[in-house]
């Protein structure tokens, strides 16, 4: 029995060796495994990210990120429709399978999809919270003072914008139509814009809008509004870079669709000594880029360059 006695000490300790060799390794084949999984979401996406129209301030932004970071390098921005990426969106997510892409709020997919998240920016490409501001066109004062007493005293919540698209997505009905309808349950709201305002008989409004679903919402609350004072309203969807252009120039009346301090600051630069600005009409907006929760990566540098 004295014999074995070194044997079982040797026994004991080769154990614990390789019990802690196999800790050792085990812990390598974990870390690389994450590894394996960033990588990968970044393949099956084949270095793409879903994203909007051309010209749109969020695809201007993103091709602006591409550049900026590594982690993005050799990524492609695959520019269409709104509606075409939202229809990437709800097909990966039904599929429970990997997509990034270009996400702001106020939109119904948020509220649509609560398991959508933004990537977090390090580099503050995107810029933090934005607001929607409201610009005139120079001499709208004085021409038309009560519509500029409306448009000045509009102001309303993420909410309420989300809650028009997301009911228009889903019931199918236009915007347009829901907004009325919003109008008409949400009287405290309207006497706090028209607080002031004179009835009017006919005079002619043109309201200049791009052709998003958000923006079409307020266009769409603020037309009802306008209507309710006797204003014959008539609202244009136009590209971004033409919303600022016709505003400066006096071609429409005013927007309240310009997305600041990031979104549409190229576009605002180059117009701001030709409008007046009067300031939010909605705070608490944000872009970036957008991927389901169950995709486990938490910012913009966990993705892989190509």
């Amino acid at each position: 029995m004295l014999m074995n006695k070194p044997w079982k000490r040797f026994s004991l300790l080769f154990g614990i060796m390789l019990m802690i060799f196999a800790a050792g390794c085990g812990s390598d084949d974990t870390d690389q495994k994450s590894g394996d999984e960033t990588s990968n979401y970044s393949e099956a996406v084949d270095y793409t990210i879903a994203g909007i129209e051309p010209g749109a301030g969020i695809t201007v932004t993103t091709e602006k990120a591409i550049e900026e970071y590594d982690s993005l390098n050799g990524w492609t921005l695959e520019q269409s429709s709104t509606a075409a990426m939202v229809t990437q969106l709800s097909e990966a997510i039904e599929n429970e399978e990997p997509i990034v892409v270009t996400g702001w709020n106020p939109h119904w997919m948020f509220a649509k999809y609560p398991d959508l998240k933004y990537l977090e920016d390090p580099k503050g490409v995107y810029g933090k919270t934005e607001v929607i501001k409201t610009l005139a066109r120079k001499g709208l004062k004085e021409e038309k003072p009560n519509a500029y007493k409306i448009l000045d005293q509009f102001h309303w919540e993420v909410e309420d914008m989300e809650g028009i698209m997301y009911k228009s997505q889903e019931s199918g009905k236009d915007i347009a139509e829901v907004a009325k309808k919003w109008v008409e349950e949400h009287p405290d709201a309207v006497a706090e814009w028209t607080k002031g305002v004179d009835d009017v008989d006919g005079v002619e409004v043109e309201l200049v809008s791009t052709p998003w679903d958000s923006e079409r919402a307020s266009s769409s609350v603020v037309a009802e509004v306008l209507k309710s004072k006797g204003f014959n309203v008539k609202v244009t969807p136009v590209d971004v870079a033409v919303v600022f252009k016709a505003i400066a120039n006096g071609d429409g009346d005013a927007t309240l669709a310009a997305w600041m301090p990031v979104t549409h600051k190229e576009f605002y630069d180059k117009f701001k000594d030709q409008f007046d600005d009067l300031g939010e009409n909605l705070k608490g907006a944000k872009i970036g880029l957008a991927v389901p929760k169950y995709m486990d990566i938490d910012s913009i540098e966990d993705l892989q360059a190509k």
